[in-house]
C-alpha cells in the first residue's frame, strides 16, 4: 500500500508540475516574455538595413497584435460564459410569457382541429388521433413538441424543463405569485407607502394675500437670485384665484417657468414639471394606461403628482412647460371639463373602469379625485412651432403675460412659508367679502358691454364676468388698484377675442373704441387695454 501511494504522490505531483509550468509558459509567452523579446529586437535592429528594420518593426507589431487579440478572445469568453449564465435566470418571466402565448395558440389549434375531426369523422374511415393540446403546458414549463402532443422524442427531449429562479428560497412559480399580489399601480402605491407615517408641518394661516405677495418678491430675490415686479406677483395670486388652469405667456427669458416653480418652492412643495411634446394627442400622455398584456398601468409623473396632492395640505403645482407645442384642446380636454364642474366633489377621473382590491388607498373604484388645492401652470411661446391657443382654453385658463424683465433690486432675505391650500382658499373669500367690485366699476363696464355688443358683436360672458368677480378683489387685497385689475381682465380676456375678427372692420373701428374706453373710465386708466387695442391696429 505504501508503494502505491508514493506512485500517486510521485505522479500527481509531476500532473501539477507540468500544469503550473505549462500555466507559467502561457505568462511567460503572452506577457512577461516581452522584455526578452524586446532585448532580442533593439540587439539585432540596428545591425540591420533599411529592409531588415521595416520587417523586424512589422514582425514585432504582428506578434503584439496576435498577443492582444488572445487575450481580448479570453476575456471575451470569459464575460459571454457570465452574461449567459445570467440570462437563464433573468429571462424566467419571459419563457413563463411564451409558454402562455404557445398555450393560447395551441387552445386555436385544438378548436380548428376538434373542427376538422367532425368533417373527418362525418366522410368516415379514419381513426381520431389524441391530441393533448394547450392543457398540456403550464405557465413555468418551457414548450416542446412531446409535452404539447404527448408523443416522446428522441434526441430532442428537455427534461426537467420547469425553470426555477432562486433568489433566496423563492421559485418562479412563488415569484408569479407574489406579482399578482402586486398593485398594478407601483408608482401610486409608493406615494402611499411615503405618506404612512408623514406628519403634517406646522403651516403659518396668519399670512395675508399682500404680505405673501412681498414674502415671496423678497424669497425669489434673496434665495433664488430670480426679479419679478409686484404687479406680475398679484396677477400670478389673483390668477390663482380665478381659474385652476394658469397660462403664462411672453418672450423667451422673461421667467414663465422660474415663476411657478420659485413660487411651489417658497410655499415648499416643489412643483412637478412635465414637458410637453408636440406627439400628445389624447390623455393618455398625462395620466398614463392601463397595458392589458402587462396588467400594470402605465402611470406618468402628471398622476403621480396629481395623486400626492391629495395627501398634501399645501397649494400643489403642476408645470406644462411648453404646452402648446402640442393641441391643449386634445391632451387636456378630460381636465378641462373636469375642473368645470361646479362641486368639487364631481372632479374625478376614470383612470380604469373597476377598482381591484390592492390599488392604491386614494383610488376609488379606479377614479383619483382632482384636490382642490392643485394648480395647473402651463407656459407658452408664440412662434411657428405652436399652435395658437384657442378661445376654448382662454376663456377656462387665466393668461398672464410676461413681456418684460425686472429690474434687480435688494431686500432684506425672506425663508419659505408654510400655508395650506385651505387658507390660501380662505384669504380670496375674504377678499371678495371685502373688496367687491364697486358699483361705480360695474356700471362702467356694464357700458362698455353694450358698446362691445353694438359695434362688435363681441360680449362678456358669464365665465368672464364670474373670473372678474374673482381676480379683482385678490388683486386689491395684493396691493393693486379695483380698475388696474378691471383693465388686465378686459384686456387679456375680452379684447383679445378682436384678434379672430374681420380685419378690415376692426382696423376701422378701433380707434373709436379707444376714444369710448377714455370716455367712460378716463384718460390716465385702463392703459392695458388702449395698449393692446393700439397693438392689434398696428397688427392690421
Amino acid at each position: 500500500m505504501s508503494e502505491f501511494l508514493k506512485f500517486a504522490f510521485e505522479v500527481l505531483s509531476q500532473i501539477v508540475y507540468n500544469l503550473t509550468a505549462a500555466l507559467a509558459a502561457a505568462a511567460r509567452l503572452l506577457i512577461t516574455g516581452w522584455k526578452e523579446y524586446f532585448s532580442i529586437f533593439f540587439t539585432y535592429f540596428p545591425t540591420l538595413g533599411i529592409l531588415g528594420k521595416v520587417l523586424s518593426a512589422l514582425l514585432m507589431a504582428a506578434l503584439i497584435a496576435i498577443a492582444v487579440l488572445a487575450v481580448f478572445l479570453l476575456v471575451r469568453s470569459f464575460v459571454v460564459r457570465r452574461r449567459l449564465k445570467k440570462d437563464r435566470t433573468d429571462n424566467a418571466e419571459l419563457y413563463r410569457e411564451i409558454g402562455r402565448l404557445n398555450r393560447q395558440v395551441l387552445n386555436l389549434i385544438e378548436e380548428k382541429n376538434k373542427i376538422l375531426a367532425l368533417k373527418v369523422n362525418a366522410m368516415g374511415g379514419t381513426e381520431h388521433i389524441p391530441y393533448m393540446g394547450a392543457s398540456a403546458l403550464t405557465e413555468d414549463v418551457l414548450p416542446t413538441v412531446g409535452n404539447v402532443t404527448g408523443i416522446p422524442q428522441k434526441g430532442g427531449t428537455v427534461e426537467n424543463a420547469e425553470i426555477h429562479v432562486h433568489n433566496g428560497s423563492v421559485s418562479a412559480a412563488e415569484e408569479d405569485g407574489a406579482a399578482t399580489e402586486a398593485s398594478r399601480f407601483p408608482k401610486l402605491t409608493l406615494v402611499d407607502q411615503k405618506y404612512m407615517d408623514y406628519v403634517q408641518p406646522v403651516f403659518d394661516d396668519q399670512i395675508t394675500l399682500e404680505e405673501l405677495v412681498d414674502c415671496y418678491r423678497r424669497f425669489a430675490c434673496t434665495q433664488m437670485h430670480l426679479y419679478y415686479s409686484e404687479e406680475i406677483i398679484r396677477r400670478f395670486v389673483a390668477g390663482m384665484s380665478a381659474s385652476k388652469l394658469l397660462v403664462l405667456e411672453g418672450i423667451s427669458g422673461t421667467g414663465k417657468t422660474s415663476l411657478p416653480h420659485s413660487f411651489s418652492r417658497f410655499l415648499e412643495n416643489p412643483a412637478t414639471m412635465v414637458s410637453v411634446q408636440p406627439s400628445y394627442r389624447d390623455r393618455t400622455e398625462l395620466l398614463g394606461y392601463f397595458n392589458e398584456f402587462s396588467k400594470r398601468f402605465n402611470e406618468t409623473e402628471f398622476l403621480r403628482s396629481l395623486y400626492e396632492a391629495n395627501y398634501r395640505q399645501e397649494p400643489s403645482m403642476i408645470i406644462l412647460d411648453e404646452m402648446n407645442l402640442a393641441r391643449i384642446e386634445y391632451y387636456f380636454a378630460e381636465m378641462l371639463s373636469v375642473l368645470e364642474m361646479p362641486s368639487h366633489d364631481e372632479w374625478v377621473v376614470d383612470l380604469v373602469p373597476t377598482g381591484w382590491e390592492n390599488d392604491p388607498k386614494l383610488l376609488f373604484g379606479g377614479k383619483i379625485r382632482v384636490p382642490d388645492s392643485i394648480w395647473f401652470v402651463g407656459t407658452a411661446n408664440n412662434d411657428d412651432s405652436t399652435f395658437t391657443i384657442t378661445d376654448k382654453v382662454y376663456d377656462r385658463a387665466m393668461p398672464i403675460e410676461l413681456n418684460d424683465r425686472a429690474d434687480p433690486f435688494e431686500c432684506l432675505p425672506q425663508g419659505p412659508v408654510r400655508i395650506t391650500s385651505q387658507h390660501l382658499m380662505a384669504m380670496f373669500e375674504k377678499a371678495k367679502q371685502d373688496y367687491p367690485i364697486s358699483p361705480a366699476t360695474e356700471a362702467k363696464l356694464e357700458k362698455l358691454d353694450s358698446y362691445l355688443q353694438t359695434r362688435f358683436r363681441l360680449s362678456f360672458g358669464n365665465r368672464i364676468i364670474k373670473q372678474m368677480h374673482d381676480f379683482i378683489p385678490v388683486y386689491v387685497a395684493c396691493g393693486g388698484k379695483e380698475l388696474d385689475g378691471m383693465d388686465y381682465i378686459v384686456a387679456r380676456k375680452v379684447l383679445k377675442k378682436l384678434e379672430s375678427m374681420n380685419i378690415t372692420f376692426v382696423r376701422d373701428e378701433i380707434r373709436g373704441l379707444i376714444e369710448y374706453i377714455e370716455k367712460v373710465f378716463g384718460k390716465s386708466n385702463m392703459p392695458d387695454s388702449k395698449a393692446y387695442l393700439a397693438r392689434i391696429q398696428n397688427l392690421f
